[in-house]
């Protein structure tokens, strides 16, 4: 038997995961570990929407791991992630998976193979000096003519997955090739996967206003802050959403307003990606925050907590909207 059960919440932000998760970690007993590819950056508080130490009412893990121009990737996280579930349910407690990056998810739960590689070797260091040498749409021209398979599936302006692939391109690794696996899933422990959704109009009202919340508190002496501190020349933490723009408006490239207007495209672009992501895994049982209530929801996934296996595909609460 797989161990567990391991609860995860997941969905595309903005729909209230961090708060529902830790609410059921603190019933339980237990952790919530963090699976957002941006929260494990220190000082990367506002602009991520980290849930603040005052509001925890359960441990909060993987968040804060790392400083901004560290390297930190999925096959740390999986590292790591596991490291805390496996110390979770030798307790035995049930540990509470949250958050809206899938391969993060994908990544602690379900059996995946990461490439060799670090982020400080020196084909890496290459690649990332070869990229400020020539920029990213000419970087990306590179891994075309190596890989065109992979370059097909990579967006040029994703300077961190171009620089990925060719690094595997040199080990006689395909980008492509290892990314068609991604669809198939093995888990590791057995799951209790639960999406939040909601409708999308009133999720893009959300986004909006959550952008507008980010700048009130001070998101932009946040970057401010962390520019300082090398952010401009951290290849992850520089693209994230809202640390690029505020870092666009900073060096006088855009106007505030023109900042929290690409924020929130932004923001609505990734919720997007995030619903596709989790709509293909099946084991995912979708719950609407605008029909059920928090309390609702919480309750809902306690009593299952303890249950067997879910039967893939079943439904509870509403058909997931995208």
């Amino acid at each position: 038997m797989r161990p567990g059960p391991v609860v995860c919440v997941v969905g595309p932000t903005a729909t209230g995961k961090s708060e529902i998760a830790d609410a059921v970690a603190a019933a339980l007993g237990s952790h919530v570990i963090s699976a957002d590819a941006m929260q494990v950056y220190r000082g990367m508080d506002i602009g991520t929407a980290k849930m603040p130490e005052a509001r925890r009412t359960a441990p909060l893990a993987l968040v804060d791991m790392v400083d901004v121009g560290e390297a930190y990737s999925a096959a740390l996280y999986q590292r790591d992630a596991r490291a805390v579930i496996d110390s979770e349910l030798r307790r035995p407690r049930t540990p509470v998976l949250c958050g809206g990056t899938g391969l993060y998810v994908r990544a602690a739960v379900d059996e995946m193979e990461f490439p060799k590689g670090h982020g400080t070797s020196e084909r890496r260091r290459y690649w990332e000096a070869r990229a400020e040498e020539i920029g990213e749409e000419e970087l990306w021209r590179e891994l075309d003519a190596k890989d065109p398979a992979s370059a097909a599936r990579i967006h040029p302006h994703n300077v961190r997955r171009v620089i990925r692939a060719l690094e595997m391109a040199d080990e006689g690794v395909s980008y492509a090739e290892q990314a068609s696996g991604l669809h198939e899933r093995v888990p590791v422990y057995e799951v209790r996967m639960w999406g939040l959704t909601r409708d999308r109009h009133r999720l893009y009202e959300t986004i909006d206003d959550r952008v507008d919340a980010m700048l009130a508190e001070g998101l932009v002496d946040e970057v401010r802050s962390l520019r300082e501190m090398g952010l401009e020349k951290a290849p992850t933490a520089a693209q994230a959403i809202g640390y690029a723009e505020i870092l666009g408006y900073l060096r006088g490239e855009c106007s505030l307003v023109e900042a929290s207007r690409e924020m929130k495209k932004r923001t609505r672009h990734l919720a997007k990606r995030q619903f596709t992501w989790f709509r293909g895994d099946r084991r995912v049982r979708w719950l609407d925050v605008d029909e059920l209530g928090r309390e609702e929801i919480v309750d809902r996934i306690l009593s299952d907590a303890a249950l067997g296996p879910a039967a893939p595909g079943e439904a509870e609460g509403s058909e997931v909207r995208a």
